[in-house]
């Protein structure tokens, strides 16, 4: 399993309030629409198409209340993978949030994907905190 980190993001909100936002799937229906194809989520689950690829889906397999957030893949998902949500509270309405995701990859996709991996969680990690703070 290889391991990418995306960079520490400030939400200005209490972790309470992120936790709630993200550990529900339901929650990311209005942000999704036109985005990805035959969307459907429950608060644990979610399946997608995305780009013509197959159904993908993700499963919350954990929670720890308003500190970390734990996915996966379910069993349509053709690679494994695992992604940790951490929030850290360091002062009122200054929340710290990291997203790592592990998956496993052979040495000619970690070559060919791995940065565009990472680089896809900085830029999740920041769509989150803009969302977050703009509201």
């Amino acid at each position: 399993m290889t391991t990418y980190e995306s960079k520490i993001v400030s939400i200005r909100k209490r972790a309470e309030d992120v936790f709630r936002g993200l550990s529900d799937f339901r929650n990311f229906t209005p942000m999704v629409e036109g985005k990805l194809d035959e969307w459907q989520a429950d608060k644990d689950t979610c399946s997608f198409k995305y780009k013509g690829m197959g159904p993908l889906g993700i499963n919350i397999t954990e929670r720890e209340e308003f500190k970390t957030i734990k996915l996966t893949g379910d069993e349509k998902t053709p690679m494994q993978f695992f992604i940790w949500i951490q929030l850290k509270e360091v002062a009122p309405y200054d929340t710290r949030m990291k997203i790592t995701v592990k998956v496993k990859l052979n040495t000619m996709l970690r070559m060919v994907v791995g940065n565009k991996i990472k680089d896809g969680i900085d830029s999740l990690a920041e769509s989150i905190a803009m969302a977050f703070n703009t509201i």
